[in-house]
């Protein structure tokens, strides 16, 4: 009965009300912005190398490998795998449009983190909880999403990606299905919890190393396979573009279609709109909004565009079918052998622990931000102490339970919190557009840019740009 609910609640979300609000919010983002994503792509890698003025402080690219530790994850890996074997090739097509105009999406809701953010005593804070509270002063509202966010971070999100990392080792003949998930469960959750323990600061730390080295290793090996396997890429283009724009792979069946899956899978992934990386984003500090918005841009892109788009040509140009398996797992372990012999699931294996250690870290980064805005400051450590051991728990006991009620369960979290912070941002849109304008006429004064509230009619209205 729970999986029916579940599946019922998933269906009207992705067959209707989130494709409207996803595509029509980014279109409008796109138009409204000018293209931003696609027009400041060299300022985009400009803000990586700013540098907070307080040493202390968190600088725009520790905020960027936060809100990409949480993004590149196991969406990466095994939510493109199960977007082929259930929704086809034409998935990846939809994921690519979902990543590309989902991204001003992303620059909006970052840069209204950075305009509505606060001051703490080991720095900036904010997201969506806060931009709700004090751009629509609906504090009732902000608590929910707050709540929400919680549930799907340190609950669905987290359940899976423990799950999805186990499932790795199960082509391996030391694998037992009763007792091995659990031991490597025990694992992953002392790991996170040590790190928990740190707080804040060394989440940041951690994340700053692992995220840009996992990152560059698997894209080379991917290139590596695909250049390899170049004389198969015309079919798989060919593929991925035909059946993306087959009628019947689109509207037969819809919930299981590959336009549904393609954006499922690629919001699972890049996140964008759904209110995750503003949380990361308000923690940087810049000297004007739109620079990390911009940053949250590339987070995106590199999430889907490139990383994504290496793990879908992996699995492709091993040649297998992905609708002959059964389940995601199974299927990029063997295309992998197909790839790479043995060594192929050595290395997926390794790529996951990795993709899903840091999903759980920036996971757990952004259900720190959420405490926060529900206590309304830093809570007692006693609390904090009694949440991350519940988060280790709960990471403990997604290693056992079933993939795909764990998948519709993150599914739903993540399509409800969306579902408020798409409508929030488009009418709070108007700060992040001004703050845009403001930064394109000083870069074409020649300046470099800099931002008070007053610039975008909030004098008097935020904490930290007065």
């Amino acid at each position: 009965m729970f999986d029916n609910i579940i599946a019922a609640v998933n269906d009207a979300l992705y067959s209707y009300i989130l494709i409207i609000l996803l595509v029509a919010g980014g279109i409008y983002f796109t138009v409204r912005t000018k293209f931003a994503q696609f027009r400041l792509l060299g300022d985009q890698f400009k803000s990586l190398t700013d540098k907070p003025k307080d040493k202390k402080g968190v600088s725009s690219f520790q905020a960027l490998m936060v809100s990409t530790a949480s993004r590149v994850g196991t969406g990466n890996i095994m939510g493109v795998a199960a977007a082929l074997c259930f929704g086809g090739f034409g998935a990846i097509f939809w994921m690519w449009v979902i990543a590309l105009i989902g991204a001003a999406s992303a620059f909006v809701e970052s840069t209204l983190a950075q305009i509505f953010k606060k001051k703490g005593k080991d720095g900036c804070y904010g997201g969506p909880s806060y931009y709700i509270e004090q751009g629509l002063n609906i504090k009732w509202l902000a608590i929910l999403f707050s709540v929400l966010l919680i549930f799907t971070y340190g609950v669905g999100f987290n359940m899976l990606a423990s799950n999805k990392l186990q499932s790795t080792f199960s082509t391996y003949s030391f694998y037992n299905a009763s007792y091995t998930p659990w031991i490597i469960g025990g694992i992953i959750a002392l790991i996170v919890c040590y790190c928990l323990f740190g707080g804040g600061k060394r989440l940041v730390k951690v994340t700053g190393i692992l995220v840009p080295i996992m990152g560059i290793i698997y894209i080379a090996v991917a290139l590596v396979i695909t250049i390899i396997n170049a004389h198969l890429l015309p079919s798989i283009f060919g593929r991925i573009f035909s059946d993306a724009f087959n009628f019947y792979a689109i509207f037969g069946g819809f919930t299981g279609s590959c336009l549904m899956k393609g954006i499922q899978r690629g919001l699972y992934s890049n996140e964008a709109g759904i209110g995750s990386a503003p949380n990361a984003s308000a923690s940087a500090e810049v000297e004007h909004p739109v620079r990390q918005g911009l940053v949250q841009v590339l987070s995106v892109f590199i999430d889907t565009i490139l990383i994504c788009t290496a793990t879908a040509f992996m699995c492709l140009s091993s040649g297998l079918e992905p609708s002959a398996f059964s389940d995601e797992s199974s299927f990029v372990q063997a295309a992998m052998t197909e790839n790479m012999g043995f060594i192929g699931p050595v290395f997926i294996t390794v790529a996951m622990v990795l993709f899903a250690f840091t999903t759980l870290i920036g996971n757990m980064y952004y259900v720190d931000r959420c405490i926060i805005h529900l206590f309304g400051k830093e809570p007692p450590k006693w609390v904090k102490y009694i949440i991350y051991i519940a988060a280790s728990l709960l990471i403990f006991a997604g290693t056992g339970l079933s993939s795909d009620l764990l998948w519709a369960i993150a599914d739903v979290s993540m399509g409800l919190i969306a579902l408020i912070n798409i409508p929030v941002i488009i009418i709070l849109g108007k700060y992040a557009f001004r703050a845009l304008a403001d930064y394109d006429r000083q870069r074409k004064e020649g300046k470099n840019p800099t931002f008070k509230s007053k610039d975008v009619g909030l004098e008097g209205k935020t904490e930290y740009w007065q």
